[in-house]
């Protein structure tokens, strides 16, 4: 047989065939409890994420740059999990794990769409906390709407470009070995592993662009966050350095979660971690993370808390009636 009719033979191979998932959890009590943890997090955080996109929408106190760019964060946020919870939970619930090469492919992609846009846009909301900050007198005319689609935009691009760039380069190898993915969802360094073909350069190419989409993200928000603190500690008012150090206390803090999971995932070769820590991780970046994010950002803004407050007490007060 000729190496073009193997290739040819091969790539059909791949494309017909489903994969299996190993999933999270098996059916022994513990991993029963663990499982009702996971459903109730995705709960809440798919809850959380919404009541702050609806609060930023419905109140004109929020109707600000930062809170316009926190909502299309928490857009990303229900996102995430949505992606891959409910696949693993119908895997678990039905004891079985096949997904076809498109689902896998639409998994992969969107998740590397949702991830590269959400890494982006927290880099530019350190900069819109350095205005904020730093440039208070001009916040309004640097962050005016059309800064703040031109963020939006430039995240999500970002993230179209680099997904349907690494989905479909990882793709095109041939999976003619085994294609059972020691994984709960289909995520890229899992796939490759599957491959019969070698992928070391690509690998390799892989690492180098990670640090590139990881570390100049990080840059910025690093200068941003070095002119913020060189301001707040210049600051003579103590109200004005604690409501400054509120806000971008919170960013770094949903920054730090988010790179920090992913700086293990993508830079990090992989003969340094194992698939069950690669498990682990993946669930914190992708459900752990964005449940948090809205209970960090509410729980320590007044203007949040005010802003449900009022809710609460309109809908508590029609009901009444």
């Amino acid at each position: 047989m000729s190496d073009a009719s193997q290739r040819v033979r091969e790539t059909n191979q791949s494309v017909t065939s489903d994969f299996t998932l190993t999933g999270l959890f098996n059916h022994s009590g513990p991993h029963l409890a663990l499982f009702s943890l996971v459903a109730a997090i995705f709960t809440m955080g798919l809850l959380g994420n919404a009541v702050l996109i609806f609060l930023i929408h419905t109140d004109a106190r929020l109707h600000t740059p930062m809170y316009f760019l926190l909502s299309q964060l928490s857009l990303l946020d229900v996102g995430f999990p949505l992606v891959t919870i409910p696949k693993m939970a119908a895997d678990f619930l039905q004891e079985e794990g096949a997904i076809s090469f498109g689902g896998c492919a639409a998994q992969m992609f969107f998740l590397m769409l949702i991830g590269v846009s959400e890494g982006v846009l927290l880099s530019l909301m350190s900069y819109d906390r350095y205005i904020a900050v730093c440039h208070p007198l001009h916040y309004l005319v640097l962050m005016r709407r059309q800064v703040c689609l031109l963020m939006v935009g430039t995240s999500w691009l970002s993230g179209v470009l680099v997904a349907s760039i690494q989905t479909s380069i990882t793709l095109h190898f041939p999976y003619c070995a085994s294609h059972t993915v020691d994984h709960f969802f289909c995520e890229l360094p899992a796939l490759l592993k599957l491959s019969c073909a070698d992928t070391s350069a690509y690998e390799l190419a892989l690492s180098v662009s990670g640090v590139l989409i990881l570390l100049l993200p990080l840059s910025l928000v690093a200068t941003s966050y070095s002119h913020v603190l060189g301001a707040v500690l210049h600051m003579h008012s103590a109200e004005a350095r604690h409501k400054a150090f509120t806000t971008c206390s919170s960013h770094i803090t949903v920054v730090g979660l988010f790179y920090g999971a992913a700086v293990f995932m993508y830079m990090v070769p992989g003969t340094y971690h194992t698939p069950q820590q690669d498990n682990v991780v993946s669930l914190f970046y992708s459900l752990i993370t964005p449940t948090l994010n809205p209970l960090i950002y509410s729980l320590r803004n007044r203007e949040v808390q005010m802003a449900l407050v009022k809710i609460l007490f309109r809908t508590g007060f029609r009901s009444k009636r």
